[in-house]
């Protein structure tokens, strides 16, 4: 039997995505969405779950203007069009780790897979926090290379493979 594997769909919102976006948000939206989706595919196809996560920041007037994106119930907030939605497993979360959606948590126990694959937005933020957090508990996760991007300096990004190395973490 092969291992049983879900694919966790980071951040790949709007705001972060779209034409309106702000210009921090540099990410190329073409190919990060096209690798996406042709993982979306190529999981949905073996049989994994796909589940999408949503970051949201409370709307409030104070995260309106520190952030003004992903602002819970804002047009931004929400999955990027573009993205290919084959599952209802989507989860919303509050901090960078996704697991601290009890939901989310509760879901990847009860399924039990054998590893979670971790793509989207940003690759030093969100995901390698979701990384970090399934290490924490005990789940095993992995970074799908071809699905992640980030728009933070060099530095950041060693720091960050610096923790995932540590955490024993593997880019795939």
């Amino acid at each position: 039997m092969s291992d049983k594997k879900a694919l966790i769909v980071i951040d790949m919102q709007n705001d972060y995505l779209w034409e309106k976006r702000k210009p921090t948000f540099s990410y190329d939206t073409k190919r990060l969405t096209a690798d996406v989706n042709a993982l979306i595919h190529k999981y949905d196809s073996e049989g994994a779950d796909v589940i999408y996560i949503r970051h949201l920041i409370q709307n409030l007037p104070t995260n309106r203007l520190l952030f003004g994106y992903s602002i819970a119930g804002t047009e931004g907030a929400e999955l990027y069009g573009g993205v290919d939605i084959v599952s209802d497993h989507c989860f919303d979360k509050l901090f960078g780790d996704a697991f601290t959606n009890k939901d989310l948590l509760q879901l990847v126990r009860e399924k039990a897979y054998d590893e979670v694959h971790l793509c989207g937005l940003d690759e030093c933020g969100c995901v390698t926090s979701t990384a970090l957090g399934a290490a924490k508990r005990g789940i095993t996760a992995k970074i799908v290379r071809s699905g992640t991007a980030t728009v933070f300096p060099e530095k950041k990004v060693s720091a960050a493979h610096k923790k995932l190395n540590e955490a024993k973490i593997e880019f795939i």
